[in-house]
């Protein structure tokens, strides 16, 4: 180990070359969370209820969209390329929306982060979530903390070789449970359902399947606290974002310290309200000590609350030894000046700027789909050749023109051309000699429907804009327009 010093520490040898760690690699250690009721639990047990019938009901939900469309409530339709959701249809050119919820959810983690420090990382994450429900499983089949100790260190006996399989055998069906309900959120619940267990399903299928419970089960049931710690890099992002003003886990070592009756005998000061009991400590899901300081491993569950406060209402003692609070804050405490509700250290400048974003963000879009139009056109002109001269004089542009029908029904609607004057078109299945400008068709329900289209303009046409105009003739009505370019020999000769 080398030489220490009185403090414990390597003593720098001649040269100033630290001395190497005995070890590059620290070994992990089991975490046996204790129990424990209080506001902030039953929080906890509130949310990830919530969470998991969010997760494992919604495809199960329908949504009449009528005949022609998918009535899945929630649906990622990859092969016909839609996102439904409920009333909402995304379709791929309007992947903004898609863009602007994403934007939103990683605005609303900065929100979140700024009025309430980690508390998606100890209350919503699925990380937590399904963390928190193989903590659980233990408790049922192996007892709490202490009970969970014991086993660890018991031998391999027949009772608990059996003991662990059936829990092993419970994070399995939950892990199998929890990636099969992925994979019903990409085709009809119903219908994937029962061709998976009929053996009928795609491979691909099968194999998600197989990953996410795979997954499943090592992150929750096995490494746990450690995926927080080590593997997620929000922790750190969230490090860089917080600051003495930002509400978070704290323990007041001013009113705690020192710690119980021992360590007053041994200093000049009265004991603090500390009992030094480290409920704190057995309760957190991470195994951290909150009083230690602000740390990474913290991911502000507050389960060392309920602890520390059920403590000194048996003890006698004013609650909030362990608090949500600023370091700010408590410095003001620690000079005897009242506490800020927290209601006033969650609405700073700072969390407010990011409400400002989010909620512009999101106003943008509810505007954005409340004005779509339920009709698009693209056009695409054939660019070999440009133009054609025909016998006459006159010239002819090719173009592929696609309507598209958002609606789930069909939808009858007119195609009108305009810009060039003198100007017609046919389409591929008419003759030329029924050339007009204005050309009718029904689209089916959620479809795109592409139709080659000929324009003609008369001798000595120039090169110009021309406009396709497609509107619905239904009572719900619309038009959308479509710029294009019509080719032309120089000068019109």
């Amino acid at each position: 180990m080398g030489n220490l010093d009185p403090q414990g520490q390597p003593v720098m040898p001649k040269g100033g070359q630290r001395p190497l760690p005995s070890a590059l690699h620290a070994t992990s250690r089991a975490v046996f969370p204790r129990a424990i009721n209080g506001r902030f639990r039953r929080l906890k047990w509130g949310l990830m209820g919530l969470c998991l019938a969010i997760y494992y009901i919604t495809p199960w939900l329908r949504w009449h969209r009528g005949p022609f469309s998918p009535d899945q409530a929630v649906l990622i339709d990859l092969a016909h390329r839609r996102f439904y959701m409920f009333a909402i249809e995304i379709w791929p050119q309007e992947f903004y929306f898609v863009a602007g919820l994403l934007i939103m959810a990683g605005i609303g983690l900065f929100l979140v982060t700024s009025a309430v420090g980690r508390a998606w990382c100890g209350y919503a994450c699925p990380q937590t979530v399904w963390t928190d429900l193989f903590q659980q499983i233990d408790r049922w089949f192996d007892g709490d903390r202490n009970a969970q100790f014991r086993l660890a260190r018991a031998p391999w006996t027949a009772g608990k070789i059996a003991r662990r399989l059936a829990k092993w055998s419970v994070y399995l069906l939950v892990s199998f449970a929890t990636g099969g309900a992925w994979i019903l959120y990409f085709a009809d619940a119903r219908a994937l359902f029962h061709d998976f267990f009929t053996g009928q399903a795609a491979p691909i299928a099968y194999s998600t399947v197989a990953v996410l419970t795979a997954t499943t089960l090592w992150l929750g049931g096995f490494m746990r606290e450690q995926v927080c710690i080590y593997m997620c890099p929000w922790p750190r992002i969230q490090s860089a974002m917080l600051d003495e003003k930002s509400l978070i886990v704290t323990y007041k070592d001013w009113r705690g310290e020192p710690r119980g009756k021992s360590a007053a005998k041994l200093s000049d000061k009265p004991a603090g309200d500390c009992v030094d009991c480290g409920l704190c400590a057995a309760v957190c899901p991470t195994g951290i000590d909150i009083r230690e300081g602000p740390q990474i491993g913290c991911i502000t569950c507050a389960l060392c609350i309920d602890a520390c406060d059920s403590v000194m209402v048996k003890t006698g003692r004013p609650r909030g030894l362990i608090d949500y609070a600023t370091l700010e804050d408590s410095e003001k405490e620690r000079q005897g000046q009242p506490p800020t509700p927290h209601i006033k250290l969650i609405w700073h400048a700072r969390t407010l700027i990011y409400l400002g974003l989010w909620s512009a963000i999101g106003a943008a879009l509810l505007f954005a789909l409340g004005t779509r139009q339920h009709l698009a056109i693209s056009v695409a002109k054939d660019r070999n050749p440009p133009f054609m001269l025909m016998s006459d004089g006159s010239v002819r542009n090719a173009y592929l023109v696609k309507w598209r029908n958002m609606e789930d029904r069909p939808r009858p609607m007119v195609l009108r051309l305009s810009g060039v004057p003198g100007a017609t078109m046919w389409a591929e299945d008419m003759a030329k000699g029924d050339a007009t400008t204005q050309l009718a068709r029904t689209i089916p329900a959620d479809q795109t429907e592409p139709l080659r289209i000929y324009v003609v303009a008369p001798a000595g046409t120039s090169e110009q804009n021309l406009d396709f105009t497609l509107t619905a003739t239904d009572p719900e009505g619309g038009s959308v327009h479509y710029t294009a370019r019509f080719d032309a020999p120089e000068g019109g000769q």
